[in-house]
């Protein structure tokens, strides 16, 4: 059952109100396309809940009724991108099986979703990098984000020729760890300040081909003693920093 928050409010995980009409939806977009709007505008530290309240139209309590504090605003934008991205991206991959060529599609396609942020993307990402922020891609309130994400890359392998051809340990594992191949374009993309961030863009083009022969290299045995080593080291020191459900 969802917890009410300090006002009273129904909460989604991570402090997120639980819309539950059409208006509620409609306020709630609001005062996301809002701060977002002033993020960009004034930047993320300077930016209060009150001034995104006033910009929206609305009361302070109504803007924290949505959003339990600014941080959750980002979350809320994260959700909203990545939901975004994950459509955008199957939709361009459709029509193909090639393993290489969906990966660097989702990629290209999380570049392209995000470009109108880029602005502003390092200011909140100091805080973001606190590995005790609830704006890591890693906490546990950003599970609802990275769960899309991974469920993305689950669809970029099962839709690919690859996947029948790999060890079924691998198939599960690998979703986690294309999503993190993902977070260090992510590290990239936000302190490149290219045009079009097109050195992100070159990166995704020339590290995605390699990393899919690596994968494919998986499926011959004389490997297989490297590909255990390696799922090993994932499951043992990588995959547990990762929140896995939202703090209820």
């Amino acid at each position: 059952m969802d917890k009410p928050n300090e006002t009273g409010a129904p909460e989604l995980p991570g402090g997120r109100a639980l819309p539950k009409t059409d208006k509620s939806e409609q306020t709630r977009a609001l005062i996301l396309e809002t701060a977002m709007r002033l993020f960009q505008e004034r930047g993320y530290e300077k930016t209060t809940m009150r001034a995104i309240a006033t910009e929206a139209g609305i009361s302070v309590g109504n803007a924290y009724y949505y959003f339990a504090g600014k941080e959750f605003l980002i979350q809320g934008f994260y959700d909203r991108m990545t939901y975004d991205h994950a459509a955008d991206a199957r939709n361009r991959m459709a029509e193909t099986s090639d393993f290489a060529e969906r990966m660097e599609i989702a990629i290209t396609s999380w570049i392209d979703t995000a470009a109108p942020y880029h602005e502003f993307a390092a200011q909140f990402f100091r805080t973001a990098a606190d590995p005790t922020s609830s704006l890591s891609p890693f906490s546990n309130e950003s599970h609802p984000a990275r769960a899309t994400a991974v469920e993305l890359f689950r669809d970029v392998l099962a839709g690919s020729e690859l996947a029948p051809k790999l060890d079924a340990e691998l198939v599960e594992l690998l979703p986690d760890v294309l999503w993190l191949h993902l977070m260090v374009v992510v590290l990239y993309w936000v302190f490149d300040r290219t045009e079009d961030t097109e050195r992100t863009r070159e990166f995704v083009r020339r590290s995605t081909p390699m990393a899919a022969r690596i994968i494919n290299l998986s499926r011959y045995r004389v490997f297989r003693p490297i590909v255990r080593d390696a799922k090993g080291l994932i499951q043992d020191f990588i995959l547990p920093t990762i929140g896995k459900a939202a703090i209820k």
